[in-house]
């Protein structure tokens, strides 16, 4: 069985040989996203594995299907990069990769202290070998109430991190979890807006729908926030309205943002462009606040979460093609 993978970077390329040997599978490993251009590459595989960057629509999906890929598997948790309604439609089975919510979980807790702490101006002046205060003045997190909008997994496991730190935790999530409630108080988003001192969001990317989603951190919800309030986002880019943070960013409604996704990141993340003309002004501008902490979506990148996207995507592929089954297939 042939698998072909796209999107590969290099810390990848060990993984995908380990996988490849224990499941007895041949993969072959492409570092371009796949397109419609370089479609053939995938002619004979009996699934594709691809990440965010290779944007799987119906046409590409129906060319695959042709060429017999009957499987398309994403190392990622998020799928808006497929259109799964024309894989359904064309019976393409779709898988999404799964791995500990420990990594992104702490990655958020730190985003949280690095911004109460003012590290990011601390770190500019340390830099120059300025050592004042003046200014860097800080918060405990004891006295601060947090909110945790989406409680999956990674949520719940940001709120029992945050049991250790004695904050009041208020969470907030359509569909409430028995476990988190044992700790954090579940309360409408109103309530969670208006008392929160610090805000981070767990929640998948809904476009439509009655619990669509996009852009729930906008001008209207910024306002019934408290003024100063910290916000954090590990989870996706499209959650918050990016020139509402900007406006109240310079308004100083916002004491701080701590991001490892941004709205319009696609043509800038896990890529390097320094020597580059960015037309993303955004994104450019917003990064240079001295209170606003920005990463390279990064959040989910450790060496236990790669091997394991890595594992799923295989394992996936190769059960899908000899069982139709796993337990990550979405269509």
């Amino acid at each position: 069985m042939k698998i072909a993978a796209f999107d590969v970077r290099e810390d990848e390329r060990a993984d995908f040989a380990n996988a490849a040997e224990r499941t007895g599978v041949e993969v072959e490993l492409h570092a371009e996203a796949l397109t419609a251009a370089n479609a053939e590459l995938a002619r004979g595989a009996a699934g594709v594995s691809v990440l965010g960057h290779s944007q799987l629509g119906a046409e590409l999906l129906e060319t695959l299907k042709s060429m017999g890929v009957a499987v398309a598997a994403t190392r990622t948790i998020g799928v808006n990069h497929i259109d799964l309604d024309a894989a359904k439609r064309l019976g393409v089975a779709v898988l999404n990769a799964d791995y500990a919510p420990n990594g992104v979980a702490e990655y958020t807790v730190m985003f949280m202290l690095l911004v109460l702490r003012n590290y990011k101006p601390a770190l500019w002046r340390g830099q120059v070998y300025d050592f004042s205060l003046e200014g860097l003045q800080g918060r405990e997190m004891r006295n601060l109430t947090v909110g945790v909008m989406g409680t999956g997994r990674i949520g719940r496991t940001v709120i029992r991190i945050l049991t250790g730190f004695g904050c009041k935790i208020l969470a907030y999530d359509p569909y409430p979890n028995p476990e988190a409630a044992k700790v954090a108080e579940y309360v409408d988003i109103d309530t969670l807006y208006a008392k929160s001192d610090l805000i981070t969001l767990h929640m998948p990317l809904i476009e439509h729908g009655p619990n669509a989603n996009k852009h729930i951190i906008n001008r209207d919800s910024i306002a019934r926030m408290k003024d100063g309030v910290v916000l954090i986002n590990c989870a996706r880019g499209e959650l918050m309205d990016l020139e509402a943070l900007i406006d109240n960013i310079e308004a100083k409604k916002i004491g701080g943002l701590g991001l490892d996704t941004v709205e319009t990141e696609e043509e800038l993340i896990h890529r390097d462009r320094r020597t580059d003309i960015l037309t993303n002004r955004g994104i450019a501008y917003l990064r240079q606040f001295p209170n606003v902490v920005m990463t390279q979506h990064m959040a989910f990148y450790t060496d236990a979460a790669v091997r394991s996207m890595v594992d799923h995507s295989v394992e996936g592929i190769k059960a899908v093609a000899e069982t139709g089954e796993y337990r990550t297939r979405l269509v």
